[in-house]
C-alpha cells in the first residue's frame, strides 16, 4: 500500500485526483499506476484500470487470477467491473469512497453472487494516510478556486 500511496503522490503533483494502484503477482510488483484522466483526456484513465491493463500485458494474460491489486481509494463501478472481468483474486484498498465506491460504500460489485466471479476484499489498510492525501488535494483545489474568484 505504501507503493500505491507513492503513486497517489505522483498523481497529486501532476494535478490529478491522487489515487494510486499497484498490482502484485507472486509477491512481485507487475504494474504500478496513478490517475491520468487529465493528462490523457481519458475518462477511463483511472489508476486501477491502468494497473490492470499494464499487468495483464506484462504477464500476457487478461486473467489475473493470482494477483492482488492495492489501491488507495475504494474503486468506482467501472474499476470494480474491470476487476471482476479480469478475475482478480484480491483487492486491498485504503479509504472508502462514500460518493462513488462500488466495493462497500454504494455497491458491492466484487462480492455480488449474481456475477460470474467474486473478488476477495481487504479494506482500511493505511486508511488515514489514503484519506489524507485526497483531503489535502481537494482542499488545495478549493483554495485555488477561492483565490481565483476573489482576485
Amino acid at each position: 500500500m505504501r507503493l500505491a500511496l507513492g503513486e497517489a503522490e505522483a498523481s497529486f503533483k501532476e494535478g490529478e485526483v491522487p489515487v494510486g494502484a499497484v498490482l502484485v503477482k507472486d509477491n512481485v510488483v507487475i504494474a504500478a499506476a496513478h490517475n491520468m484522466r487529465e493528462a490523457k483526456n481519458d475518462p477511463a484513465a483511472h489508476a486501477e484500470l491502468i494497473a490492470l491493463q499494464e499487468g495483464a500485458s506484462k504477464i500476457k494474460s487478461w486473467r489475473l487470477i493470482d494477483a492482488t491489486l492495492y489501491v488507495t481509494k475504494e474503486p468506482c463501478p467501472m474499476c470494480a467491473g474491470a476487476m471482476v472481468n479480469a478475475r482478480l483474486k484480491r483487492l486491498v484498498y485504503g479509504c472508502k469512497d462514500k460518493k462513488g465506491g462500488a466495493v462497500d460504500s454504494l455497491y458491492n460489485l466484487l462480492s455480488d453472487k449474481r456475477l460470474n466471479h467474486q473478488v476477495e476484499v481487504i479494506s482500511g489498510i493505511l486508511e488515514s494516510e489514503c484519506a489524507e492525501i485526497l483531503k489535502r488535494f481537494f482542499e488545495t483545489r478549493r483554495n485555488s478556486l477561492e483565490r481565483c474568484q476573489s482576485g
